[in-house]
């Protein structure tokens, strides 16, 4: 299993602008659309990233705890599906995550986004400025630290309450993204 850390894009980085795919309902979906007053979440993630799979539970979690809150959630696969195939559009909506789940078919997304592995988080506030990119907490596959996503519920947290975010953010780290 590779490891890849997040690429720690610059905080204050404006949200890229997108319009994808929504496999679940095979609708279009702007950034706009998503994007609630307080801000926005956009966690880069796959169906076959065992990094993904051991947090799986967290984000469902996340997505039943935040999604009236004033923070917009989505998900996005950029993954090559032709080659990993387990990450296919149509397999997508089987996660059930609660959060929209966009698939980004020509990568050009997560490349604007700067987004490395699987899974990757980028939060930013209602202007679209990065606030925080980073981990979901220090839970990794076999490490038995329990799941919680304390590091990225304190960032959207802080951002609800109007509270700083601290600058002193670690890395996420995943599987690559299987680029094309």
């Amino acid at each position: 299993m590779a490891r890849t850390p997040s690429t720690m894009v610059a905080l204050g980085s404006n949200a890229a602008d997108f319009r994808l795919l929504n496999p679940a309902n095979n609708q279009q979906v702007a950034r706009d659309d998503l994007c609630k007053s307080k801000g926005l979440l956009v966690i880069f993630m796959c169906n076959h990233c065992p990094f993904v799979k051991h947090i799986l539970d967290g984000l469902r979690a996340l997505g039943r705890d935040y999604q009236n809150s004033d923070i917009g959630l989505v998900a996005i696969s950029s993954n090559d599906a032709q080659n990993y195939p387990e990450d296919a559009p149509e397999k997508m909506p089987q996660l059930n995550l609660g959060i929209t789940y966009l698939y980004d078919e020509t990568q050009q997304v997560a490349k604007a986004y700067d987004a490395a592995c699987t899974p990757d988080f980028f939060l930013y506030d209602g202007d679209l400025q990065l606030v925080y990119r980073g981990q979901f907490d220090d839970s990794r596959p076999g490490n038995d630290i329990p799941v919680t996503g304390k590091d990225l519920r304190a960032a959207m947290d802080a951002l609800l309450e109007g509270k700083d975010i601290s600058a002193d953010q670690v890395p996420s780290l995943g599987c690559n993204i299987k680029w094309k």
